[in-house]
């Protein structure tokens, strides 16, 4: 049988990206980490990795290792806080992915209470924009906004996202506010993401355009800024710009429209049978948090 601890190794390694980092990690010599893996692999009969000087990698067996893995690790994690009955008493590390602007202002600010609450859990929280690979990249869990499509993660739903279209009271005064949604095509649009599409749903159903602009970001933070300072019009969720909405620095325009209903914010993680106390905890700490009216749309 497989020694345990050099499958905490592994995922280890794969977690902090080098063997080096690992082996500071766990307190072990990059050398001794080196041995278990190769003695893993030795193990197994086949290669999980594909090492260079400068980082490494997961073969397309180690991908699939990997993942079986961590659902093998969480489950034990979780059977033995079942079994000492500590289950709401949870410690280690709990690893969350989240987009960059949420992160920042609705999950930060609210980590004080939680901690406090679990004072033996660390959180490493990570913010990109990008789909991470949870999975393959070692975390608990991600927070995303989006639309989801079936896929081998569990999601729950934290809280609907509304997005609305907005511009600052001095662009409107010095171009006019739209009363139609083609007049869309006259005016300075402010499309996220290099031009992507808007898919809203009005009066009349769903419909998708394409607005033109001068300025093009891969930043969504930027694009903020930007209708703040009177660029254009946006497409924002109102957890982005709840707080210029109300006190008049935005202005919503075509309330009409807004974005699809089937976008949401939620928590997926891997679908396990046995959801570490850790991660469960955070979930309904968020979904409390939130819900179905969420404070930024109150």
């Amino acid at each position: 049988m497989t020694n345990l601890g050099d499958l905490e190794v592994f995922v280890r390694v794969i977690a902090a990206g080098s063997m080096s980092t690992a082996a500071r990690d766990l307190g072990l010599s990059p050398a001794v980490v080196s041995k278990r893996i190769k003695r893993l692999e030795d193990k197994l009969g086949t290669r999980l990795l594909q090492r260079t000087t400068r980082q490494i990698s997961l073969t397309e067996a180690g991908q699939g290792f990997h993942q079986r893995v961590v659902t093998i690790l969480g489950g034990l994690e979780e059977a033995e806080a079942f079994a000492s009955g500590r289950s709401s008493e949870v410690n280690g590390t709990l690893k969350i992915s989240a987009p960059t602007s949420f992160g920042r202002m609705h999950i930060a600010p609210h980590l004080k209470p939680f901690m406090q609450a679990h004072p033996d859990l660390a959180i490493n929280l990570v913010l990109s924009d990008e789909f991470t690979d949870i999975v393959g990249s070692g975390f608990d869990l991600a927070i995303r906004i989006a639309e989801l499509n079936d896929s081998s993660l569990v999601a729950r739903k934290l809280a609907p996202v509304r997005r609305v279209l907005c511009a600052s009271p001095d662009y409107l005064a010095a171009h006019g506010e739209p009363t139609a949604l083609e007049d869309l095509k006259r005016h300075r649009c402010l499309p996220a993401h290099n031009h992507e599409a808007w898919r809203l749903e009005g009066p009349t159903g769903p419909v998708t355009l394409r607005p033109e602009g001068m300025l093009t970001t891969n930043s969504s933070e930027v694009i903020r800024e930007a209708v703040i300072a009177g660029l254009g019009i946006a497409l924002r969720s109102t957890w982005d710009i709840g707080l210029e909405l109300k006190s008049g620095k935005l202005v919503q325009v075509l309330p009409g429209y807004e974005s699809s209903r089937n976008v949401a914010l939620s928590a997926v993680y891997p679908s396990r049978q046995f959801l570490p106390a850790k991660v469960r905890l955070f979930i309904d700490y968020l979904a409390e948090l939130y819900g179905p009216n969420p404070y930024w749309d109150r």
